[in-house]
């Protein structure tokens, strides 16, 4: 279906393709997004229900880590089941505002993500710095507070893009060699002028998520420098020990995107499909494997998951 303007046609149904040169092995690839899927939503779930239910996980780090689980069902639920749908279904028509919808929990999630893994690290900052003064320092109030402000900040600079993106004639194609869409890769489409579109793209993730990189490293320089002045052995590898999830989420969460961004810039030799391919390992590894992170590296998650399975357990031979 099509709308006319004065002077153009614009598209307002698009075609996602899924992995353009993958086609006859959708269904192969489909398996590990469908396993990665259930994993992340059941594993991030369990993390909730425990720390939600748990009096002694109601803490700063757990709460944070409340909120990562939520994001992280959010980020995989906005694109493997539209992913799923493509290559099980070759369903991959999509209207102009489902793709925008789609685009901005994306982008917002992402944003939201990269911020929570930053007061993450402040967490750990005053943990290992001011131990003495952490629960006066990060109160409840206070904790609610970051988090509505995360999600403000993440949906606040997201929103102008709904409407960047309103204003362009899709005239070009409506063709999209990708899974889920994203917001240069649809203004790309539009016969306009899209440099406010690519200069505020860029602004934002200079702002947020670059930003962000920068302030965790700021963080575990002060948090190293502190721990390497510990007088123990015992208290620096303590210490050490409790950063140990949160940095293997931080290498996990901007590893990815920060490879893909380098073969996008360097790799221009490498198949249009390996990039997609990259671009959605960015977007399913961090849901499916944080929960499964803090569950092998915190001890009292370990505790509680274990008493949830095995008091079901034991409910279901009785």
């Amino acid at each position: 279906m099509v709308t006319t303007n004065h002077t153009s046609v614009s598209h307002t149904v698009f075609q996602l393709l899924g992995i353009p040169g993958l086609e006859e092995h959708h269904m192969w690839i489909s398996v590990p997004f469908f396993i990665s899927y259930v994993i992340a939503l059941l594993g991030n779930s369990l993390l909730i229900f425990i720390i939600f239910t748990t009096p002694s996980l109601h803490g700063p780090m757990y709460l944070f880590l409340c909120m990562l689980a939520g994001a992280d069902v959010v980020l995989a639920t906005s694109t493997v089941p539209q992913a799923l749908g493509i290559f099980w279904l070759h369903a991959g028509e999509i209207s102009l505002d489902c793709c925008i919808t789609q685009l901005f929990f994306i982008h917002s999630t992402f944003i939201s993500e990269s911020g929570i893994l930053l007061v993450m690290a402040f967490d750990r900052y005053i943990a290992i710095c001011y131990p003495l003064r952490y629960t006066i320092i990060l109160t409840h109030a206070l904790i609610g507070k970051i988090g509505v402000s995360i999600f403000l900040r993440s949906y606040g600079m997201i929103v102008p893009i709904i409407f960047l993106l309103k204003r362009l004639t899709f005239c070009k194609n409506n063709i999209i060699p990708h899974t889920y869409c994203e917001h240069i890769g649809l203004a790309k489409y539009a016969c306009n002028d899209i440099r406010v579109n690519i200069w505020y793209g860029f602004s934002v993730l200079m702002s947020t998520v670059v930003l962000d990189v920068v302030l965790i490293f700021v963080s575990y320089v002060l948090i190293l420098h502190a721990i390497f002045h510990m007088p123990s052995r015992d208290a620096r590898h303590k210490a050490l020990n409790t950063c140990g999830s949160h940095i293997c989420i931080i290498i996990l969460f901007y590893g990815p995107g920060i490879f893909t961004t380098l073969a996008q810039r360097f790799g221009r030799h490498i198949p249009p499909y390996i990039h997609i391919l990259l671009a959605n390992i960015c977007i399913l590894a961090p849901p499916m494997l944080n929960p499964i992170i803090y569950g092998i590296k915190t001890k009292q998650i370990q505790e509680q998951v274990v008493c949830v399975l095995f008091t079901k357990k034991k409910k279901n031979l009785v």
